[in-house]
């Protein structure tokens, strides 16, 4: 029989015509990579396309990975669940990428260095222990960030070409995908990234400009767009600071840190920055990229919103699907929502090459991240253990091996990992496993000369409390979380309400100024529960824990000192003698900054109280005047010995 969803996806305008489109614009693109192949012959022109990257070629690179289809589908999810509120995501991120390009944040001094990677940064910087551990954490949080994208470019298309997305489509789609992506970034390296990006950058420019110029009229233009979304949603679609719209102060502040991660400590940024012909053209790059870094999360909110406004108004199917009135009908991955629009209102011609542009941005930004993770575990983790005795050759197969494997994992990950976060916050959460510690290495080291390698891996270890973020693991945890409640027995299920032994509110023991004022500072982030008060719980996860072990996290919508209400049962019904224990889920961004403070006290203690020995120093040839010139750890010269010609 039928299902809705395959129904819903059914009824797309997806023609012969626009499968040939695609067609044609992938086999130009496999050709590009073995066009370019006699150019990748070390691991420089294979990883860092010679450093011979002018200003717009590296705009439309940078453009290219940081615009790919699972920006767009994260951005249009966010705008299909937050509204307008949703646009200062891309706005901080614009103001921000202009920043670093009139400073040089980072990244010029990085630069400087001619390094292939940030590991290796670390290694000149703090030592090889700090450049392997460096390397380790960046493949670690990198390789989880990148997890899904597979899985929600597969949900595009399938969405929109109108493909069965009950049966075996999504998975044949996902390997697909994949080989296609490995053949021509295993063939090529950077150089036939660089080129297909140039490419997909202007195909996508052209692709995504249209298709926001329809989706608006779809609607009946701006006016009624903005009118619509104001009766269905209020101020708290327009003001990301309303308590109602998800995100506040708090998430802002958050999203200010992502912007300079996203343009200076990001790898695959990173990586177009030091493959740039001269720090003046990095900073260009990045001053003009600013637009597109505002642009590429704009542009897909506005998609996002306009697939609501669709939904509720003209499209009751799909209003029934993704917004079910009934307490125990599954809803559907709001993903699906933008892609399945797009289906119904582009015209056939064209929505083949919207499908091509967005392929374009899938490839673009796989292409980019597979060789940034292989190269980074190529040239900091195995080439250091082997004490830098691999030749290129080596490194190169190495490396194009690593990248079929990193395209494995991802198409395993993409399959089985169960998280319901918006895709950009799961991204935001895993990927700051890496540059929470990062940051203080990168900011540290350039700019403080005091900082140490203990310093760094002490930073480098405390970033993995970033992983805390992700819902599964604070599922697991949830009894450690402070705050939380013990479990007590159901006594009595009914439908959606079970029943237990009542909370009592407990005599709170005299405490000194100093104790509250310590006990108050450290609580601050997480909320002190007072069950024994009318809803109380409102808004925290219950944990039902069966007598056999299985678990199921659903969130409270009513409490009462001695039983709570959900909306559904998401795995099974609780029985008398069920476990049930509660804890209040904290947001991503709220532990994404107390990572960043954590990090950053943890590299500055370290540092001070574990200083380096000896200072590192780093020697640069300088072949124009056959010298060799002595750099410290911060970039500053030291001395200038024409005879010099290894460390002091």
């Amino acid at each position: 029989m039928e299902s809705a969803l395959t129904n819903a996806t059914g009824q797309t305008n997806f023609t012969n015509l626009d499968w040939g489109i695609v067609a044609v614009y992938l086999l130009l693109s496999v050709a590009v990579a073995f066009w370019v192949k006699r150019f990748a012959g070390n691991m420089t022109n294979f990883v860092g396309a010679g450093r011979a990257v002018g200003t717009w070629l590296g705009i439309a690179t940078l453009t290219g990975t940081e615009m790919g289809l699972i920006t767009v589908m994260y951005s249009a999810q966010k705008g299909f669940t937050s509204g307008f509120a949703a646009f200062h995501i891309g706005v901080i991120g614009g103001i921000v990428a202009f920043l670093v390009g009139m400073t040089g944040l980072i990244v010029v001094r990085l630069r400087k260095h001619e390094v292939l990677t940030i590991p290796e940064y670390y290694g000149k910087r703090y030592g090889p222990r700090t450049r392997i551990l460096g390397g380790i954490m960046l493949a670690f949080g990198g390789l989880l960030n990148m997890g899904l994208f597979l899985k929600v470019g597969a949900m595009f298309i399938v969405g929109i070409t109108g493909m069965n997305p009950d049966g075996s489509a999504l998975k044949l789609v996902m390997v697909g995908l994949l080989v296609l992506v490995l053949i021509y970034t295993v063939i090529g390296g950077m150089i036939s990234v660089v080129i297909t990006d140039y490419i997909q950058f202007v195909v996508l420019s052209i692709g995504i400009l249209v298709t926001g110029y329809l989706a608006v009229e779809s609607v009946g233009g701006f006016a009624a767009l903005f009118d619509e979304a104001d009766k269905l949603k209020g101020r708290e679609w327009f003001d990301p600071t309303d308590p109602k719209s998800g995100f506040g102060t708090e998430y802002l502040a958050w999203m200010f840190f992502l912007g300079i991660v996203n343009c200076a400590l990001w790898p695959t940024a990173v990586a177009r920055a030091l493959a740039m012909e001269s720090t003046t053209a990095l900073k260009r790059q990045y001053k003009w990229s600013s637009i597109s870094f505002a642009i590429r999360m704009i542009i897909p909110n506005l998609l996002g919103i306009c697939a609501f406004i669709f939904v509720m108004n003209k499209a009751p199917d799909l209003q029934a699907l993704f917004f079910p009135e009934e307490s125990d009908a599954n809803q559907v991955n709001n993903l699906y929502a933008m892609p399945i629009y797009l289906g119904r209102i582009l015209p056939a011609g064209l929505i083949g090459l919207i499908t091509a542009a967005m392929i374009a941005a899938f490839m673009s930004t796989h292409d980019g991240y597979l060789l940034c993770w292989s190269s980074v575990i190529t040239q900091d983790i195995i080439a250091p253990l082997f004490k830098e005795r691999l030749n290129n050759p080596t490194r190169i197969k190495i490396t194009r091996i690593l990248i079929i494997l990193i395209g494995l994992y991802i198409l395993y990950w993409g399959l089985f990992y169960g998280g319901e976060e918006d895709i950009w916050d799961y991204m935001a959460i895993t990927g700051a496993i890496y540059f929470t510690g990062a940051f203080s290495l990168l900011f540290g080291g350039l700019y403080w000369k005091r900082a140490s390698s203990t310093g760094a891996v002490l930073a480098l270890v405390a970033g993995c409390t970033a992983i805390l973020g992700l819902g599964p693991v604070q599922q697991a945890i949830h009894s450690y979380i402070p705050g939380s409640l013990d479990g007590k027995a159901i006594i009595l299920a009914e439908d959606t309400t079970v029943k237990f032994e009542e909370f009592e509110e407990k005599d709170s023991p005299e405490k000194s100024f100093i104790h509250y004022m310590f006990t108050d500072f450290i609580m601050a982030p997480f909320e002190q529960a007072k069950p024994w008060r009318r809803n109380a719980l409102q808004e925290w996860t219950a944990m039902i824990r069966q007598p056999s072990g299985i678990l199921q996290a659903v969130e409270v919508t009513y409490s009462s000192n001695d039983e709570i209400e959900v909306e559904n049962w998401p795995k099974f019904e609780p029985k008398n003698g069920d476990i049930v224990s509660f804890y209040k889920p904290i947001s991503g961004a709220r532990v994404g900054l107390m990572t960043i403070a954590f990090t950053m006290l943890v590299f500055f203690v370290g540092s001070i109280l574990f200083p380096d020995r000896k200072l590192q120093v780093i020697i640069q040839d300088d072949s124009k005047s056959n010298k060799t010139i002595s750099l410290d750890s911060t970039g500053t010269k030291i001395s200038n010995n024409k005879n010099e010609s290894q460390m002091p």
